[in-house]
């Protein structure tokens, strides 16, 4: 185990760092920094970001297979063309609740894109509860909603049979499985498959590994788990140098390396100060597994 290596590789002090996406095509990292409205796009190569500023909070990033990207904007789905740093409203959910955005977003095998919402935090993870819903975006932009009374709507991905959906709602403490049917995009039968100790904190963006294994990002717990989602067991944690970890996924040529988003938001100046590197990216090597490429959404 002491071949893993973790490096900070984008160091910008995001406030609040998120859905870490591989771009195979590009060679590249995306995420996004929701609190400054920006959607970020890293070179291994050049060692450099290049940011698009958006005007809302922008909480996921994803491929789309006619070029470019998707993203979740405030409570709208959007498209994203990144050459003319153009955004183009796709449809708008929830009209009714003004103080909702998007959170966690992720396109499932199929090419549907599944995101949810949240109330906007008062403070990091203080928010008015139950206001969230899950949601998908069908190919021929059509929403479907799931369910509401979501907290903060959070990491998600998908079995490697297609058979089973993980969900993470961060307020539960838990992760949670349901149903899957590939056809429909249905979900139903829900259930917890594992509860966060304490010291984990809250469970936030997750991935799924090429042996079906589950990697959840632990929100102050400053470390990324690994979990068995058919035992429930946790068979491993990786911690970082930062409390505030948000989410990860796979990247890299082979899909061998792990990227780690994290926040500096609500943090004060003693605890950045032990903590410099918050708020960056990290990239994770050595953890003998790779990870499963992302779904481009089909629309």
């Amino acid at each position: 185990m002491s071949s893993i290596r973790i490096e900070c590789v984008a160091n910008e002090g995001y406030r609040l760092g998120e859905s870490p996406v591989w771009d195979e095509k590009e060679g590249a990292l995306l995420f996004v920094d929701i609190t400054s409205r920006k959607v970020c796009r890293w070179s291994p190569v050049t060692r450099q970001t290049q940011a698009i500023p958006v005007d809302a909070p922008v909480s996921s990033v994803a491929l789309r297979k006619s070029g470019d990207y998707v993203i979740t904007l405030g409570t709208r789905f959007a498209a994203l063309k990144w050459k003319e740093e153009l955004v183009t409203t796709i449809i708008q959910v929830e009209k009714d609740k003004p103080n909702n955005r998007f959170n966690d977003g992720k396109v499932d095998p199929a090419g549907r894109y599944f995101a949810g919402t949240m109330a906007e935090e008062i403070r990091p993870a203080v928010l008015e509860r139950h206001q969230g819903s899950l949601y998908t975006l069908f190919s021929d932009l059509s929403v479907v909603k799931h369910f509401d009374q979501v907290d903060i709507s959070n990491g998600l991905d998908w079995s490697l049979d297609h058979k089973t959906f993980f969900y993470i709602d961060s307020l539960s403490y838990s992760v949670d499985a349901f149903d899957y049917d590939l056809q429909t995009g249905k979900i139903g039968n829900r259930r917890s498959i594992y509860k966060m100790e304490k010291e984990e904190s809250i469970p936030d963006g997750m991935c799924i590994d090429t042996e079906g294994k589950l990697w959840i990002a632990c929100y102050n717990g400053g470390r990324v788990i690994c979990l068995d989602p058919e035992t429930g067991k946790r068979l491993q944690t990786v911690k970082l140098p930062v409390d505030k970890t948000t989410s990860c996924c796979f990247g890299g040529r082979d899909y061998s390396e792990m990227y780690v988003t994290s926040a500096s938001d609500g943090m004060d100046k003693e605890w950045l100060s032990r903590q410099p590197q918050a708020g960056g990216v990290f990239k994770i090597t050595g953890l003998g597994v790779k990870g499963v490429p992302p779904y481009p959404f089909a629309g």
